[in-house]
């Protein structure tokens, strides 16, 4: 029997009908100044999570992985949008929705503050902070797990079998293990929220909470958010410092996974392989290990992965979209968020002998302009041009928009070498060309600048960027990174022949759009 599953990460769901306590504000619109600097965008969250649950339920799946980071900045609030949209869609097509937290859905023991700018009718933007709105503050662990309960964390009467790492036992005190800071100085009990669960016949599906949050050095006051450092960069490598526990447990749900003939699913909410390409570590080397490419998991932590035998791992986080194999070990899917650019789902037949995976873009989504007249607002009210976002036709054109406004605002200014953002600024692509010695191309006659936003979007969305990259450039993108020499003569042509052995990568991965991970070898091939 063919069993189908659908899985969704990221969708940071924010509610733009809260009403800040004691704000003044009519509702919760983030400013569109935010929104440009973040990699998601928020006021669209809500519209494109039900575009992504409507999705699933034409598909006939009835059982949803949520890979993390269901809310943005974890308030009870959003907790409680997020989860009266999946109740409603439990209600109407039966669906059987389990979670594990990302890095934004909760934090340490007791939450952490939270400054955002909303906007004002007239485009002012007002600052709520949660040491005056306290609803504003991210929830600790337990308050939010509590909130989150019906995900996945607690069984219901209808599954087959469900436990943790620490056996059946539902009581969150007893779901716990002990944290140490990284001299051993301070300690704490954390919660660990993973579970396995049989939610049908024949299926087990491994929920892996992957979220360290380890007391700084020193550290006395454990109330206090400074005194944990943020889960964000931890991921993987952070597991295997801190939980250990939870890499003998998986072992041991695969063995007795193809014992008993299960098949078995995990996910958490940080990728256990390499998700740009295979290539972060010369993404590290050339900008430095502060952007996405530095939260890539270390060899150690792959191979810890690999010898736990689980097959098939789905994550997030990273708003990419990918797929990679280790030696014929493991796959991990990254899996696109709806609220980053490459905007999508995946949809999962689990066969026999093989997985077949698809993606569903979210590029049509009801609604997905609701903030748009607020965000021409914001900008008449600063004597600002209109976003070029804001008047974005469909979602998928908002996020195309919105990812240039990442690359001129956040990734060039923090991550590029000076000298490379200063040659963008003024160069073509046939400059780049003659800089780095390469044949002239007709095709190569536009700035340098739309040059680099492609590489981000196809660094971030794979196959999916070719919906916003026309085939003639995608081809003229193939015979440039073909022939990117492996050095420069001097140290700006250098960079950038990196920089296009890192496109030839991202052009080169492994199918990610749809396609079939073969068993038992593992091998991917396209759908």
């Amino acid at each position: 029997m063919v069993q189908r599953i659908a899985v969704i990460a990221d969708p940071h769901v924010h509610d733009c009908g809260w009403i800040p306590e004691g704000s003044g504000l009519p509702g919760a619109i983030r400013s569109f100044a935010e929104t440009a600097a973040s990699t998601r965008v928020f006021n669209e969250s809500v519209p494109a999570f039900r575009a992504a649950l409507d999705r699933v339920a034409e598909a006939g799946a009835k059982i949803v992985l949520l890979v993390g980071d269901l809310t943005d900045d974890g308030q009870r609030p959003n907790i409680e949008a997020a989860l009266a949209i999946l109740a409603e869609y439990r209600e109407r097509h039966g669906l059987r929705i389990l979670m594990t937290p990302g890095n934004h859905d909760l934090y340490a023991l007791a939450g952490r503050p939270q400054d955002k700018a909303f906007l004002m009718p007239d485009g002012t933007p007002v600052t709520v902070r949660s040491a005056e709105c306290p609803e504003a503050a991210t929830l600790g662990t337990a308050e939010a797990l509590e909130l989150l309960s019906g995900l996945g964390f607690q069984p219901e009467a209808s599954d087959l079998h469900w436990e943790t790492p620490f056996g059946t036992d539902l009581d969150w005190s007893a779901r716990s293990y002990e944290v140490a800071s990284p001299d051993g100085g301070t300690t704490c009990r954390m919660i660990d929220s993973s579970y396995l669960v049989e939610p049908a016949e024949g299926l087990w599906v491994l929920a892996v909470d992957a979220n360290v949050c380890a007391p700084r050095n020193g550290a006395t006051d454990l109330a206090d958010p400074a005194a944990f450092h943020d889960p964000t960069d931890g991921g993987w490598p952070a597991v295997l410092s801190h939980r250990a526990h939870l890499l003998g447990w998986m072992a041991d749900v695969a063995a007795r996974a193809r014992e008993k003939g299960k098949r078995l699913v995990a996910f958490s909410h940080y990728p256990a392989l390499d998700p740009l390409g295979g290539v972060s570590h010369e993404e590290v080397a050339l900008f430095g290990g502060g952007g996405l490419a530095g939260r890539a998991p270390t060899p150690d932590a792959v191979a810890a992965f690999a010898a736990t035998g689980i097959p098939l791992h789905f994550s997030g986080h990273l708003h990419v979209n990918d797929t990679a194999r280790h030696a014929g070990r493991f796959v991990n899917v990254a899996v696109p968020s709806p609220v980053g650019y490459g905007p999508g789902l995946k949809i999962v037949d689990l066969h026999a002998d093989r997985f077949e995976i698809r993606t569903v873009p979210l590029r049509r989504v009801p609604g997905h302009d609701l903030a748009f007249a607020a965000y021409r607002a914001e900008a008449a009210q600063a004597g600002l041009p209109v976003p070029p976002a804001s008047v974005a036709a469909d979602h998928g054109e908002f996020v195309s928009r919105h990812l240039v406004e990442l690359v001129h605002r956040r990734y060039m200014p923090r991550e590029w070498p000076r000298d490379m953002v200063d040659f963008v600024e003024g160069a073509s692509v046939a400059d780049l060309l003659a800089r780095l010695g390469l044949p002239a191309d007709d095709a190569a006659g536009f700035p340098l600048h739309e040059f680099v936003e492609d590489w981000y979007r196809l660094r971030k969305a794979g196959e999916l960027a070719a919906a916003d990259i026309a085939p003639e450039r995608l081809a003229f993108y193939r015979r440039l990174a073909a022939a990117a020499p492996a050095t420069g003569e001097d140290g700006l042509a250098k960079r950038f022949a990196t920089l296009l052995r890192m496109m030839r990568a991202y052009l080169g991965r492994l199918p990610n759009r749809d396609f079939i991970v073969h068993l038992p070898d593992l091998a991917v091939t396209p759908l």
